[in-house]
């Protein structure tokens, strides 16, 4: 039928039933997780992740809360990624959290048959990298927390 070097082309959200799916089933020893954040949103744009840091890191015991925005391009186009957790590493802003596409070469050279796992296992594979490893870390909290501490401290100088 087809001639030799021709593929097929997964729709979409079949492609995204399928991470959901996998997702669902866990990842290799539990250290990353994905799943959908809103089981009603039909068009599967919102998701999930965790990362419990790896061992013999200073990221080691950390679980690690992403938000992952598949827009409509997705697979053809990554992505966005963002530590909701507070996190110090060299391919992510320090002040929205966000995985910065030139920094981190998974995304920068983004390939369609790349997946979410994929993007959450080379993110845990990049703190043990040397550049991340040792790098002092935040205090353990979320962005949210740590805008409320810069509110605070705000208003206390105000004050």
């Amino acid at each position: 039928m087809g001639t030799e070097g021709s593929r097929v082309v997964v729709p979409r959200n079949f492609r995204l039933l399928d991470e959901l799916e996998r997702g669902e089933k866990g990842i290799g020893d539990g250290t990353v997780s994905y799943g959908m954040d809103d089981a009603d949103d039909i068009y599967m744009r919102s998701w999930t992740g965790t990362i419990i840091g790896p061992h013999n890191t200073v990221h080691e015991g950390r679980i690690h809360q992403l938000k992952l925005f598949c827009d409509e391009d997705y697979p053809d186009k990554p992505p966005t990624v963002r530590f909701q957790t507070r996190i110090n590493m060299t391919c992510v802003n320090q002040e929205t959290g966000v995985v910065e596409p030139g920094l981190f070469p998974m995304l920068a050279n983004w390939r369609r048959e790349y997946t979410m796992e994929d993007i959450l296992t080379s993110l845990k594979k990049e703190m043990s990298a040397p550049q991340n490893r040792k790098l002092n870390q935040p205090p353990e909290g979320n962005a949210d927390q740590r805008m409320e501490q810069k509110d605070l401290v705000l208003r206390c100088l105000i004050l």
